[in-house]
């Protein structure tokens, strides 16, 4: 069975790896194949989450997404960068919001530089959760510039998308992001509405740039 299959569908069961191996095959033969075999994973492979807590893939890849990642890798394996990207772009652009969560969710595992860039974009101009979080994984945490990136996390706030999803969000959030959402969060209260939970996991690391700006709890010991 393709070494292909464990690094990228870890939850996959047997009988499911049996079939995907088949249309790995089929890749490693012709890796343009995946253009046909890549809208058909979730009747041929695998459908389903792989964790129950997360049944919209929110916060961790579902089954059909990591049987594509592992035809992503196959064809990435085969084909020179120029036309990955291109291969990329097209499953991103034609296929419906599961193929491209899909997608979105497999650029870490891909060499594609910055050339995924434009499909983060795109996905987070969508209100579609499941693409802005699948948007700000891995990849966005290390190709987003910091102005693209605090933008993104605040399109979670918006769109409902828990921060739980966003890649490296202790490590990259800084005292601009905090501001950022103690702003939205004065708009969010001046409109009579509440403030998403989450936002305190930004504002209540920040307290002293938000000083002033919005009122942080008081931490307790």
């Amino acid at each position: 069975m393709s070494a292909t299959i464990e690094p990228t569908a870890p939850h996959l069961d047997d009988d499911a790896r049996g079939r995907l191996a088949a249309l790995l095959a089929e890749v490693e033969s012709d890796p343009r194949r995946i253009s046909v075999l890549f809208p058909a994973v979730g009747r041929r492979v695998a459908r389903g989450p792989s964790n129950p807590a997360d049944p919209d893939g929110l916060r961790s890849p579902r089954l059909e997404d990591e049987a594509r990642a592992a035809l992503l890798v196959a064809a990435a394996a085969r084909l020179e960068r120029a036309a990955l990207v291109e291969e990329v772009g097209q499953l991103y652009r034609y296929g419906d919001a599961d193929e491209k969560r899909a997608v979105l969710r497999a650029l870490p595992a891909l060499d594609l530089g910055d050339a995924g860039l434009p499909l983060v974009a795109d996905a987070l101009r969508t209100n579609d959760v499941r693409l802005v979080a699948a948007a700000l994984g891995p990849y966005a945490a290390r190709h987003l510039d910091a102005a693209a990136w605090r933008q993104g996390v605040l399109k979670c706030l918006f769109v409902g998308v828990p921060l739980d999803a966003v890649a490296d969000l202790d490590a990259r959030g800084d005292e601009e992001l905090a501001r950022m959402v103690a702003d939205y969060g004065n708009e969010r209260v001046a409109a009579g509405r509440s403030v998403p939970s989450d936002a305190w996991r930004i504002l209540g690391r920040h307290p002293e740039a938000v000083a002033g700006r919005f009122p942080v709890p008081a931490q307790e010991d």
